[in-house]
C-alpha cells in the first residue's frame, strides 16, 4: 500500500470520525450496546455464504473456458481481489487484473483466457446490478427527498458503470472495434513508456483476439448466462438481506425496499474513485439516506458501522491475509509485469 493510499484511507475515515462527533458518540455507543449479538453473528455467517456464491459464479466463467482450478484455491484470489478492489480509489476495478494474474499465475493458462473469466464474472454482477439501479433511481426521485450531490453523483455513476459495460461488451464480440480501442490504449501508453512500442502493439492484438475469442466461448456457453445470472440475482438480495439482519439486531427492522435503494445509491456513490472503497462517502450516504427515511440518527450511524465492518473491513482483512496463500509477492510481480 502507497502513502498516497493509506492517506486517502485516513481522510475517508476521518470524514466518518466526522459524521460519529456529529451524530453523538455517545448516542451511537448506546445503539451499539444494545445490539443483539445473534444477529450480527447471523450477518457475517450471510456475508461468509455470500463469499462462497461469489466463488461460484467465478468457477463458471472459468470452467467454461476449461482451465482446471478447485474452488478452495478460487477462494483466496477471490478474497485478494476484493481486497485490492476496497484499497485503492479505482471505482473497485483494481482487484479485476489482479484476479486475473493470480489465476494465469497458478493455472498457466493464457492471461487473456483468465482476464476473460474475470470480466465476464463481473459482468454478471453488473447486468442485475443495473436492472436495480436504474429502479432505484426511479424510486428514490419519485419518493424520496435526496440532496441534488447524491441524485448528481448517483447519475454520473450510473451513466459511467452502463458506459463502461457496454464498451467491454463491445469490444468483447467486435473484432474491429477491439483492436481499435486497444491500439488507442497503446497510443495512450508510448506517452509514458520508452519501451518497444511495435512490439507492445502485436503483444495488445494478440491479447485482444485471445480475449474475444475467450469471451466468445463464454457468451455461447448457456450456463454461464442460465446458472451465473440467477446466482448474481440471489447474491444481491443476500446483500440486502445482510443489511435487514443488521437493522433486526437493534430492533429496527426496516422494509426491503428502503434498504435496496440505500445500498445501491451507496455502492454506485462508492464507485466514484475518490476514495478507497468509498470509505467515509458511503458510510455518509448511508446513515444520510437511512436517516432521512425515518431512522434515528444513532441507530443509522450504529447499522452503517456494524455492516461495514462485516461487508468491507472483514472482506479486507481476509482478503490481506489470503496474501501468503497465492504468493506474498504477487502484487510487487503483478506491477512489474503490467
Amino acid at each position: 500500500m502507497n502513502h498516497k493510499t493509506l492517506i486517502l484511507i485516513l481522510v475517508g475515515i476521518g470524514i466518518l470520525a466526522l459524521l460519529v462527533l456529529f451524530i453523538g458518540p455517545g448516542k451511537i455507543e448506546s445503539a451499539l450496546k444494545n445490539a443483539n449479538p445473534w444477529y450480527v453473528a447471523l450477518a457475517v455467517v450471510v456475508q461468509f455464504f455470500i463469499y462462497g456464491l461469489w466463488t461460484q459464479r467465478w468457477s463458471i466463467t472459468i470452467n467454461s473456458l476449461h482451465i482446471i482450478i478447485k474452488k478452495r484455491h478460487i477462494f483466496p484470489m477471490l478474497m485478494v481481489g476484493l481486497a485490492v478492489n476496497n484499497i485503492t480509489p479505482s471505482a473497485r476495478g483494481g482487484g479485476e487484473p489482479v484476479r486475473a494474474y493470480m489465476l494465469s499465475k497458478y493455472t498457466k493458462a493464457p492471461m487473456e483466457n483468465a482476464l476473460a473469466t474475470v470480466i465476464a464474472d463481473r459482468g454478471l454482477d453488473t447486468f442485475p446490478f443495473v436492472v436495480l439501479a436504474i429502479l432505484t433511481l426511479i424510486f428514490s426521485l419519485a419518493y424520496l427527498s435526496l440532496p441534488d450531490w447524491i441524485v448528481l453523483g448517483l447519475i454520473i455513476s450510473l451513466i459511467a458503470l452502463v458506459t463502461v459495460f457496454f464498451i467491454i461488451l463491445y469490444m468483447s464480440i467486435n473484432e474491429a472495434a477491439g483492436e481499435r480501442i486497444t491500439l488507442w490504449g497503446v497510443r495512450v501508453l508510448k506517452r509514458f513508456s520508452k519501451k518497444n512500442h511495435f512490439e507492445i502493439e502485436r503483444r495488445a492484438i494478440e491479447a485482444m483476439h485471445g480475449f474475444q475469442n475467450s469471451m466468445r466461448v463464454m457468451i455461447k456457453d448457456r450456463r454461464v448466462l442460465m446458472f451465473g445470472l440467477p446466482l448474481s440475482f440471489l447474491i444481491w438480495f443476500m446483500e440486502i438481506t445482510r443489511v435487514y439482519i443488521v437493522f433486526s439486531s437493534f430492533g429496527t427492522p426496516v422494509p426491503l425496499g428502503i434498504i435496496g435503494a440505500v445500498f445501491v445509491i451507496a455502492t454506485l456513490i462508492g464507485m466514484i474513485p475518490l476514495l478507497p472503497g468509498g470509505i467515509g462517502a458511503v458510510d455518509g450516504v448511508m446513515i444520510i439516506l437511512y436517516s432521512a427515511a425515518g431512522v434515528p440518527p444513532s441507530i443509522s450511524a450504529a447499522v452503517t458501522i456494524v455492516e461495514r465492518l462485516i461487508s468491507f473491513w472483514m472482506t479486507s482483512f481476509i482478503g490481506i491475509g489470503m496474501l501468503p496463500y497465492v504468493g506474498s509477492g504477487v502484487m510487487e510481480k503483478f506491477a512489474d509485469k503490467f
